[in-house]
């Protein structure tokens, strides 16, 4: 394993005059494509392990979310074609001659995400599910046939992390968290989990754009839509009026008052999935849940991979933990990037890692490096614990 620490000579996101962050919310196509095959990741990793004792060769981070068609109007709506996801990619069929229930697995841990996470989304019927996975090659799956003490990497791969986050990111965070959340949900029942959140800050002035799309069948007219609209604009701004920026706010924004339901964001089911937007893995947030567009980010999607064995799902998540964890052993860094890469065939647990970190004003590298070294070998040394954690799920991938 080869570690490199460096310091960088730059302004912090934070201090520049100039940030753009998002957030694609619980509701939004990418991120429900996103949840959906990590929920399936899990549930195979669970029945891997009660039918084989092991996690067995898979990858299910190839899906599409394929809109429906669906007839809106004020005061009702009706789906009239239903979502689909198109799951791909690999996954192992049977072990020793005996079928597992890879398909069944599948869909029930489908229809089980949708249920907890879209009220208004009918497993099964609103959104339904075509597994089109096959047997992976023999190259990979011999992987996870001949492991031993040290798991290889199925695929060459690497991610960037970083901590901490800007109070940019953390407010698109906390906006998108409290729209989707059960005390604004249950003032405002009449709006749809397909929130996004996109911050533009020029130095002190954030200018914040929120799609959020109210329910047809409980908006009765235009006249009520709008009045509503400026109902949540009212509780969005008093909720955050004490965020360290001049926030604008504007909500809906293809909203056109006179036009009747065409001019008015509605939702039947909460996302537009519904008749407007598909959805795809990997085109929505990083594992912290941001898409911050002055930060490294690789070009692995985390949902779905197998935890075990490919190193862009573990680095992906991996990276950010330790940037964090180093930001709170010095917390005195202004920012940290964590980088880590593999080859295949290269023990998972012996990454490639680089670390860059802006210093404070009068500090030198040669303060911090030793600390930075101390905290990167030790949870490196607990990668297998942390290859556990993934495998239940601890950890957010989107």
């Amino acid at each position: 394993m080869r570690l490199l620490v460096e310091a960088l000579a730059q302004a912090p996101v934070a201090r520049r005059r100039v940030e753009l962050v998002e957030r694609k919310g619980l509701g939004h196509p990418d991120t429900i494509c996103d949840s959906l095959v990590e929920a399936v990741s899990v549930a195979l990793n669970r029945m891997y392990l009660e039918r084989a004792g092991a996690i067995l060769h898979y990858n299910v981070d190839k899906a599409l979310l394929a809109a429906g068609e669906c007839r809106k109007a004020f005061g009702r709506g009706e789906l009239t074609r239903p979502m689909e996801l198109v799951l791909g990619d690999r996954a192992t069929f049977a072990l020793d001659g005996r079928g597992l229930p890879v398909e069944e697995t599948v869909r029930a841990a489908v229809d089980a995400w949708v249920a907890a996470h879209l009220p208004h989304v009918r497993p099964g019927r609103d959104l339904v599910t075509r597994p089109v996975l096959a047997p992976g090659s023999e190259e990979l799956t011999r992987i996870f046939r001949e492991r031993g003490e040290a798991i290889v990497s199925n695929d060459t791969s690497g991610a960037s992390g970083y901590a901490p986050l800007s109070a940019t990111e953390r407010l698109v965070l906390d906006v998108e968290r409290w729209l989707n959340g059960p005390g604004f949900k249950r003032a405002f029942p009449d709006t749809g989990e397909d929130v996004k959140v996109l911050a533009v800050r020029e130095d002190a002035r954030v200018m914040l754009t929120v799609a959020m799309p109210l329910r047809c069948t409980a908006i009765a007219s235009e006249r009520a839509y709008f009045a509503r609209k400026e109902e949540a604009l009212a509780a969005l701004a008093a909720r955050f009026a004490d965020a360290p920026f001049a926030l604008e706010w504007r909500l809906n924004n293809l909203d056109r008052p006179g036009a009747g339901a065409e001019g008015a964001y509605l939702t039947l089911t909460g996302t537009s999935a519904e008749d407007a937007d598909s959805g795809q893995v990997g085109r929505g947030n990083r594992p912290n849940g941001l898409i911050a567009f002055a930060r490294p980010a690789g070009g692995e999607a985390a949902p779905g991979k197998n935890p075990v064995a490919h190193a862009g799902k573990v680095y992906s998540v991996l990276s950010h933990r330790l940037a964090a964890l180093i930001h709170a052993r010095c917390p005195a860094l202004e920012e940290v990037y964590v980088h880590l890469a593999a080859r295949i065939g290269e023990p998972v647990d012996r990454p490639w890692t680089g670390v860059q970190v802006v210093l404070p004003a009068g500090a030198a590298l040669a303060d911090v490096e030793p600390a930075v070294r101390e905290v990167v070998l030790a949870e490196l040394a607990r990668l297998p614990a942390f290859r556990e954690e993934l495998i239940r799920g601890a950890h957010p991938v989107c």
